[in-house]
């Protein structure tokens, strides 16, 4: 059944099952305000615990009827709107630390985020996470180059609650994705008209308006309405001389409810420039230790100025274009999705998610190049010239742009940082389909098409090196040199040393098919699930070819004499594999709330359009391949939670390209290897029984390492005086799994009093991460960092509610990665280290009425 029959169907007869999607999450207190709930919603009252594991959810459920989460047999961590602003994430990605073992590296601001979950060797990006939408995924591939689903989503009043589910069951259902799946349910319209406006100002000059309103559409219509967003204007803790984050978000629903069914609409409009942020300069003290580089404050520094904010790059392809840093890695897109559930009577239930979106995601950015230098060493390196040596009896000249003056000072300390542009058009498309019939009482069969259609297409100027002052706020410099009476310049006058290093045109089209089947059975106290997906992925990727040219014909302008440019020929990859993916659970009910489960699941990630490119052979990377066990134990009751689970991850098909400063030296020739991860996951919720004190906590502690690495690789890093070419000789043999916390913890204790005209909430966070590292090689340590936030909320007449939230108060220096371009140890002279730190305190206060 298509889409259209199924809304053809639900609109001419009238009966549907609405989903219970209940909001009372384990990870966080109860709010003390009111907040709108979804129709159905059995779970939430406002202000009083419940048991947190009775709650429905249907993440990773074959069935649209959910599942109490005390009766999965996997684990699952939720969070309602009120513990989302709680929670007071940097970013959508910052969110997904809910759920234990999740650590997201979203020190690089609004967007780009890095997401690492334990024992899953992702080392960048986010190629283990689906984020969805009213259960349907974004885009047909988790991640992709300047690309991670959690950058095409923001966080704001219109949502409901979000579901977040690692592995277990989500290899078969959805997108298959092995790792971390959240799934974000949206606010809907109900009987009583109701909604909340509020503003918020924040210490970094942070405005900001969210509102959300719910409504019936006439009388006992069946129909309901929603609509809202937000949109605010901030100069960020790292203050770039411009606004560091500007945009908003419009999002709506239509629902129909019968007596056995439901139809919803829904549609969402994102327009939002968030500024990219550039690892900053520290002093390694030893290993794992690290303090402020000079002149420059790692809480609160950034090199982006409004000197450097428009630049021409000559080099994209097309013929040049204009770049605006204030553009930073934003998006500009639409959704247009619909949810149908369906219940035909004698067992028999359909649902349909469909979801089409599209848009650009596009990156204007600062990318690290190397470590700092004096003004005259960057000019004696003879890296610049073409002969690659520094020219005889040549007479430096060096001044900042714009007119800014001579530079007389030879031990000024410069910097040059790549200004990438990258624009990113996708497309996605994406339908759900699966139907359950009750075989016999306590068995039901679920069978499910999933189809995925989806595009990129990109224009990429990669490289741009630009030299600029070391300084926060840092101003280009332009430089040139005379020999025998020729001027040659070295930078054009903004600054760039080489107009690109990689500039391409990428095309990517691909289809996704996958054909599941899941079958629950309950007997007496166990619940069983077995589950198996056959997947298809089948996709083409055009790149161009390059050619060295000089754009502008003047052999006296450096910086563009030889760049690889468009020749006006392609190369072709083409992709096409099949994989089965199986699940299989079980829980045990030692009582109604205290079970045991198991599962095993093994499941594998396709290969994205960045994978396949320049592989005109076929020898793609190989497909990656996991399988996971996991046994865990829950319990719930009025004052206590918990959800404990120990697990065992295996991943074989990583890949290994040998290659010599960064040049493949067999194109398509991969070595393999994989890793062995053992951990324990934990959330854990207490309350006093008169709810006045409440604690949570979740957090892993996992060994993980890298296993079955054959021989040695030939590494580059860098240059030492005793190893002038920085190249050394080692294997990933053994070596913990890079950027990945051995240890990490979420502790959250808050106090509720009941007030004469209302309720008062306060609440303290204390985040610690532990020791993780950036390379493979684990030679650059990371140390680790706790960190605290702070909350308050006053709910007066349960109308007005005043919110003041607080990140970093005690403005920790910790670090989340370092310059990722450079292999083993990234400290370079002096100790200098470019890396990505938490950003400083930051305060902000929200009035809200709700009504």
């Amino acid at each position: 059944m298509t889409l259209s029959t199924a809304i053809a169907a639900a609109l001419a007869s009238g009966t549907v099952l609405a989903q219970d999607n209940g909001q009372t999450a384990n990870a966080t207190p109860t709010t003390a305000s009111n907040s709108t709930t979804q129709k159905g919603d059995s779970n939430a009252k406002n202000g009083k615990s419940v048991k947190s594991l009775d709650q429905v959810v249907v993440t990773g459920s074959a069935s649209n009827a959910g599942v109490r989460k005390i009766d999965a047999s996997y684990q699952i961590t939720t969070a309602t709107a009120a513990q989302i602003q709680q929670t007071n994430p940097r970013s959508a990605a910052d969110l997904l630390k809910l759920s234990p073992g999740v650590w997201p590296e979203s020190t690089g601001g609004e967007t780009g985020a890095n997401v690492e979950i334990a024992g899953f060797p992702g080392g960048g990006d986010a190629p283990f996470y689906t984020n969805q939408i009213m259960g349907t995924p974004l885009y047909g591939m988790p991640s992709l180059s300047f690309f991670e689903q959690s950058s095409m989503f923001r966080l704001d009043d219109t949502i409901d609650h979000v579901e977040l589910l690692q592995g277990g069951p989500s290899v078969v259902f959805g997108d298959g994705q092995i790792g971390l799946t959240s799934n974000y349910i949206l606010k809907q319209g109900t009987d009583t008209p109701s909604g909340d406006i509020g503003v918020t100002y924040g210490t970094e000059d942070l405005r900001r308006i969210d509102g959300f309103y719910g409504f019936p559409i006439g009388q006992n219509t069946g129909w309901y309405g929603s609509v809202g967003g937000f949109y605010r204007d901030s100069n960020g803790v790292r203050n770039p001389q411009y606004a560091a984050d500007k945009g908003g978000q419009l999002t709506a629903t239509l629902t129909k409810d019968w007596d056995n069914g439901s139809l919803v609409f829904w549609a969402r409009g994102l327009d939002d420039k968030n500024q990219f942020i550039t690892p900053i300069p520290l002093i390694q003290d030893r290993s794992g230790m690290f303090s402020a580089y000079p002149g420059f404050n790692p809480l609160t520094g950034t090199y982006y100025s409004s000197a450097m904010q428009h630049t021409y790059l000559e080099s994209y392809p097309g013929g040049g274009t204009n770049v605006n840093l204030a553009d930073g890695r934003g998006a500009q897109l639409g959704f247009f999705g619909v949810n149908f559930d369906w219940d035909f009577g004698n067992g028999w239930t359909v649902s349909d998610k469909f979801l089409v979106d599209g848009g650009n995601m596009d990156t204007n950015a600062l990318f690290s190049g190397s470590n700092p230098q004096t003004l005259s060493s960057w000019e004696n390196t003879g890296g610049t010239y073409p002969s690659g040596t520094v020219p005889t009896g040549a007479v430096f000249n060096a001044s900042y742009i714009n007119g800014g003056g001579t530079i007389n000072n030879p031990n000024l300390d410069v910097i040059s940082q790549g200004l990438w542009h990258i624009h990113k058009n996708l497309h996605s498309m994406i339908n759900d389909f699966r139907i359950s019939r009750d075989l016999f009482e306590g068995n039901t069969l679920t069978a499910g098409l999933y189809l995925a259609h989806y595009t990129d297409d990109d224009r990429w100027s990669l490289g741009n090196p630009m030299l600029m002052t070391n300084t926060p706020n840092a101003t280009p410099i332009q430089v040139s040199y005379v020999q025998n009476g020729q001027t040659y310049y070295v930078t054009n006058n903004k600054g760039l040393i080489f107009n690109g290093g990689y500039n391409i045109t990428e095309n990517g089209v691909a289809d996704n098919k996958a054909f599941y089947l899941s079958d629950t059975w309950n007997v007496g106290q166990w619940i069983f699930d077995a589950s198996t997906r056959v997947e298809n992925e089948n996709a083409r990727n055009t790149v161009c070819n390059l050619s060295n040219v000089n754009i502008d014909g003047n052999a006296n302008t450096l910086y563009d004499n030889s760049v690889a440019m468009c020749n006006g020929t392609y190369s072709v990859t083409d992709y096409n594999k099949t994989h089965t993916s199986w699940t299989l659970g079980a829980t045990y009910k030692l009582q109604d709330d205290m079970s045991l489960y198991v599962r095993a699941n093994k499941g594998a990630h396709f290969n994205s359009f960045d994978d396949m490119r320049g592989n005109t052979t076929g020898n793609t990377p190989p497909l990656l391949k996991i399988q996971n066990f996991q046994i865990g134990y829950k319990y719930t009751a009025d004052w206590l939670s918990t959800d404990l689970s120990f697990y065992h991850r295996q991943f074989n098909g990583l890949s290994y390209q040998p290659s010599i400063l960064g040049v493949p030296i067999d194109p398509g020739q991969y070595s393999t290897y994989g890793s062995d991860t053992k951990g324990l996951n934990f959330t854990v919720r207490a309350t006093t029984p008169d709810q006045m004190f409440s604690i949570a906590a979740s957090g892993d502690w996992m060994d993980g390492h890298y296993s079955h690495f054959d021989g040695d690789a030939v590494f580059y890093g860098l240059p030492t005086s005793d190893n002038p070419t920085g190249e050394f000789v080692s294997t990933y043999e053994g070596k913990q799994l890079q950027r990945q916390p051995k240890f990490q913890v979420r502790i959250m204790p808050s106090l509720h009093f009941t007030m004469p005209h209302g309720d008062l909430l306060l609440w303290t966070t204390m985040e610690y991460v532990g020791q993780h590292t950036q390379d493979q090689l684990a030679l650059q340590q990371l140390g680790s960092y706790t960190d605290f936030s702070i909350g308050a909320q006053y709910t007066y007449n349960k109308h007005w509610v005043f919110t003041l939230l607080g990140s970093n108060v005690t403005d920790e220096l910790g670090l989340t990665e370092s310059n990722s371009r450079i292999a083993g140890n990234a400290t370079g002279a002096s100790g200098v280290l470019l890396a990505r730190t938490l950003e400083g305190h930051e305060y902000n206060f929200q009035v809200k009425y709700q009504f």
